[in-house]
């Protein structure tokens, strides 16, 4: 942000209703009707400061039968969001306490009124609900799934070895660090059919034709040789095994990455493609799975290959 762009977004915050609205609009998706029960403001004042935050797109809204959700924006230039996040970090004021405390009271009563379905739709899966989680919904798909012997390559604390253990006839999890390692050998240790190591993605010990299905999920950015990681998950691989590949989709966002001591700046889907290809495998898919709300927007690739 330039010296503009900061005196506009600080003058725009100069009034304490419009800080207010954020610090709801943060938590929730509200109506201005509702905004103003929470603030106890009348409901014209309240839109001509949705107005200008809107304007200046640090609010979105969406409709929803004769109402208007309004709703943070999440997808702000990441120097942007780290100011507005330093401001709310060190702001501890009882108006704002207060406005947190009246919220709860009047989700349950729009709960009530109509449903919480109602109220979330065409926005779900941003808003929680008992038992509805992303960890659930994992472990309920993975009933579905049959894997057989399986390689999770660069597998971290052992996390998706878990959720696959009961569905696998075996699964090796290897990682570089000895540390992760002895974390993922606590997590698993219940499990007989898993055996976790210490071992390069770019060498692995494994025998050819020794998995159903390898895992490489967010690893190919820790290689300067990504060419050579699925080189040797496809030696490794059975004839008729899978290869599955998730990783960011090519960025330019070195410094955001970089904490994270990522090697390289992700992939095209024609590179991963390529790699298939010159590794001898059957690309069955190759697509875009997800883009992240907040800036700076990273995208995930995943590569589904066959081996012959």
């Amino acid at each position: 942000m330039d010296l503009a762009a900061t005196s506009a977004l600080l003058r725009l915050l100069s009034d304490p209703t419009r800080v207010r609205l954020l610090a709801l609009l943060e938590r929730e998706e509200l109506t201005v009707a509702e905004l103003s029960a929470v603030l106890r403001l009348a409901q014209p004042r309240v839109s001509t400061h949705l107005a200008k935050l809107k304007e200046a797109d640090l609010v979105r809204d969406r409709r929803a039968g004769v109402s208007s959700y309004y709703r943070y924006n999440g997808e702000l230039d990441a120097k942007e969001n780290a100011l507005l996040r330093a401001l709310k970090d060190n702001v501890d004021d009882a108006i704002l306490r207060d406005d947190e405390r009246r919220l709860p009271a009047l989700l349950a009563k729009r709960a009530r009124a109509e449903g919480w379905a109602d109220t979330v739709a065409g926005d779900m899966e941003r808003h929680y609900s008992p038992g509805r989680t992303w960890e659930a919904l994992a472990r309920g798909m993975t009933q579905l799934v049959e894997t057989g012997d399986v390689l999770d390559i660069a597998s971290g604390d052992g996390v998706l070895a878990e959720l696959l253990a009961s569905r696998a006839r075996s699964i090796v999890c290897v990682d570089t660090s000895e540390r992760v390692v002895a974390a993922a050998r606590q997590r698993l240790k219940a499990y007989t059919n898993v055996d976790v190591r210490v071992g390069d993605m770019h060498a692995l010990e494994a025998h050819a034709a020794s998995f159903d299905l390898v895992l490489l999920m967010h690893a190919l950015t820790y290689s300067e040789q990504p060419a050579q990681v699925i080189a040797e998950a496809a030696r490794v691989l059975r004839p008729g095994g899978r290869l599955l590949v998730a990783t960011l989709a090519r960025h330019a966002h070195r410094t955001v990455v970089e904490p994270f001591e990522h090697r390289n700046l992700g992939f095209t889907p024609d590179e991963l493609r390529e790699f298939a290809r010159r590794s001898k495998l059957e690309v069955v898919a190759c697509e875009r799975l997800t883009r992240e709300r907040r800036a700076p927007h990273f995208e995930v690739l995943s590569l589904l290959a066959r081996k012959p």
